[in-house]
């Protein structure tokens, strides 16, 4: 899973969250030297990808994309099932807007900012002020991660054929999405009940 359903899981929790946004950038044991929170965040990060990269329904949508992404499919996978949170983010939310929630979590980044990594830091107020987890709601929003991705990351990635791709397979990975998703939120539940209420839970 991408940035925005790893913070949307993290139980709506600031310090969940920012561990659980981080985690790809906190290797090893480093986590920790981290507050509680943001410790279990990253545990919490490393437990969805494990459930996520070995599930039946994830790794059909892997299939789906690799003939055209090749070794990024299972990258594009994640990105792509952001959109599809995004996209229909009041129905899974309960109602809630997602330029709402993404501008709490960008004020959470601000109180844990001494304690993201360095390469976060590098990118969390460009991440902010171009509004990407906002972004991810739209084809138009998704053309602009895309672009950024291929400038930053993936610089074989073409971000017009990676937005028409989604635009024609968008049904076939929907139809997926919607059940795994489900099954995920039970998981993430019961890690949830595992972690418990600690002193950091505001």
């Amino acid at each position: 899973m991408n940035y925005l359903a790893h913070i949307y899981l993290s139980g709506g929790n600031r310090a969940l969250a920012v561990g659980n946004f981080i985690g790809d950038f906190v290797k090893g044991k480093s986590y920790q030297n981290l507050p509680a929170g943001i410790r279990d965040g990253v545990l919490l990060h490393r437990a969805i990808d494990s459930f996520t990269d070995e599930h039946p329904l994830f790794k059909e949508c892997v299939e789906i994309i690799r003939p055209s992404f090749g070794r990024y499919a299972a990258v594009l996978v994640d990105i792509f099932f952001d959109h599809l949170l995004a996209s229909n983010f009041r129905n899974y939310s309960g109602g809630k807007r997602l330029s709402f929630f993404a501008a709490n979590f960008y004020l959470s980044t601000l109180l844990y900012y001494r304690w993201l990594p360095e390469k976060v830091k590098s990118f969390i107020f460009h991440f902010i002020y171009t509004n990407r987890l906002g972004k991810y709601a739209s084809i138009e929003g998704m053309m602009v991660t895309f672009q950024i991705i291929a400038h930053f990351k993936i610089e074989s990635l073409n971000p017009y054929e990676t937005v028409t791709f989604l635009k024609e397979n968008k049904s076939e990975l929907y139809k997926r999405f919607n059940p795994f998703w489900k099954e995920l939120n039970r998981f993430v539940t019961g890690e949830l009940e595992q972690i418990g209420k600690g002193d950091y839970f505001i």
